[in-house]
């Protein structure tokens, strides 16, 4: 069982790669793992926004985990995602998460409808309790349209199995005021390529990271100079990556860049499944001219 003394650095949000025609690609699932872990990530998030989770079922949702698990064993922890619109949902999904080999969930609260503080928080405390596993929030309010708080956040991060949070929120203050009123042993990351350096600055325990999923030995080098206290190194190299960090995050979304950029690198990915677009001809090679620019091609 882990605990939040193993979330902490580099935690890659996989994509989840697919044929051509669309179907799970669990071998290129399995080669993309073993490249992260080679390149030397900290644990490994599975079927989040960049693994697009809502297009998958739950079938394809297990099987996307239990690949991933199979080759991450006795390397990294796999934080799954497991996020849904009820309770029951989401139980259901912990259970299969389980089944497939998973140390953590890991989940966004429930979307659509929007929801008090009230019901945020006894959502969460539920899902906790049931100890099915370790459960990590994900705090996503651009896309969920259910926004928690830094007080909320306190109060969810005090209960026994939340074990962390993933705070992917455009508001750094957001992040600062968290950290700051976080009285656990949680630990607290950041979900924002754009805002790592500065997060670990204000005590962030590391990142759930789409870019890592693309750059994964420049993002750990960022972490590990940092530890190291070699500061101003740090902040240079987080610098110098940013040009394909702005490529993965809102504009044009994370997904399809996040896939471009792995065929680029000749890794694993497939398209992206329909209605979600591909980049264009010029987006395409802006991205392309970014990872030239950190010597990535």
């Amino acid at each position: 069982m882990i605990t939040a003394k193993d979330v902490k650095g580099i935690i890659a949000a996989v994509a989840t790669p697919f044929k051509e025609n669309e179907d799970l690609d669990p071998e290129g699932l399995k080669i993309l793992t073993r490249y992260l872990i080679e390149e030397g990530v900290d644990g490994i998030m599975a079927v989040g926004g960049t693994g697009e989770f809502p297009h998958l079922d739950r079938e394809e949702k297990k099987a996307a985990i239990k690949a991933i698990c199979k080759e991450a064993k006795g390397h990294v922890p796999v934080l799954a995602g497991t996020s849904g619109c009820t309770i029951r949902e989401c139980l259901r999904l912990m259970a299969d998460a389980k089944e497939a080999g998973a140390d953590g969930a890991i989940m966004v609260p429930p979307y659509y409808f929007v929801l008090d503080e009230t019901a945020l928080f006894t959502h969460f405390k539920t899902l906790a309790e049931a100890r099915i596993l370790p459960v990590i929030v994900y705090n996503n309010p651009l896309y969920t349209g259910n926004p928690m708080g830094p007080a909320l956040l306190s109060r969810l991060m005090k209960i026994e199995n939340i074990i962390g949070l993933k705070q992917s929120s455009t508001d750094m203050g957001q992040l600062v005021e968290v950290i700051r009123l976080n009285r656990s042993e949680s630990s607290i990351c950041t979900g924002v390529d754009s805002q790592f350096f500065p997060a670990l600055a204000i005590g962030a325990r590391g990142i759930y990271s789409t870019a890592a999923t693309v750059i994964p030995r420049q993002m750990k080098k960022v972490y590990t100079l940092f530890a190291e206290g070699k500061i101003e190194e740090s902040r240079k190299l987080h610098l110098k990556i940013q040009v394909v960090n702005r490529f993965l995050e809102y504009d044009p979304g994370y997904v399809s860049p996040a896939k471009e950029a792995l065929r680029m690198l000749g890794l694993p990915a497939g398209p992206v499944r329909k209605p979600m677009p591909e980049l264009t001809a010029a987006q395409r090679e802006g991205l392309r001219e970014a990872l030239k620019a950190i010597g990535e091609l």
